[in-house]
């Protein structure tokens, strides 16, 4: 049996689609590094105010820096020298993700009054109502979250 020219090309396009699909398909988009909803981290709530001053305070941008990628507010220049002089030791764990949902292997949202200081390091929580699932187990969550931090970035 003789296959005519269209019915070749038909048969050659119906292999070619599967091949061509997987070629077009977009790449999973990773996580950026730091939640930073429009650029700001943390929502622009001051990271070093949760160790001064034990709760959280909305930063301003004239007492802004550039750091991993994002712009991080402070609420004096005080606060933004302390932050320059030990970042990592401010900056919020898991980039500032959801703490409890890096433990369990994925990233949510953070809001600012949502949060622990535990061990001299920042934890943010997706609610108030997450915050109270991750006190159950700080630890056992940190020991989570470590193991799975970075990869959930591009889970």
């Amino acid at each position: 049996m003789s296959v005519t020219p269209s019915r070749r090309a038909f048969l050659g396009l119906l292999v070619a689609i599967p091949v061509s699909g997987t070629l077009i398909r977009p790449a999973l988009a990773e996580e950026p590094w730091i939640f930073a909803p429009d650029g700001v981290a943390i929502n622009g709530t001051d990271p070093v105010a949760y160790f001064t001053e034990g709760k959280p305070v909305q930063g301003l941008a004239e007492h802004s820096v550039e750091w991993k990628g994002s712009t991080w507010h402070f609420a004096s220049a005080e606060n933004r020298a302390a932050f320059e002089m030990n970042a990592d030791g401010y900056a919020p764990q898991y980039g500032g993700y959801c703490a409890y949902a890096v433990s369990q292997g994925y990233t949510a949202k953070t809001v600012p009054d949502a949060w622990t200081v535990h061990n001299n390091k920042l934890y943010l929580n997706f609610s108030k109502g997450v915050r109270r699932r991750w006190l159950r187990d700080i630890d056992g969550h940190i020991a989570s979250g470590d193991a799975n931090w970075p990869s959930v970035l591009s889970a």
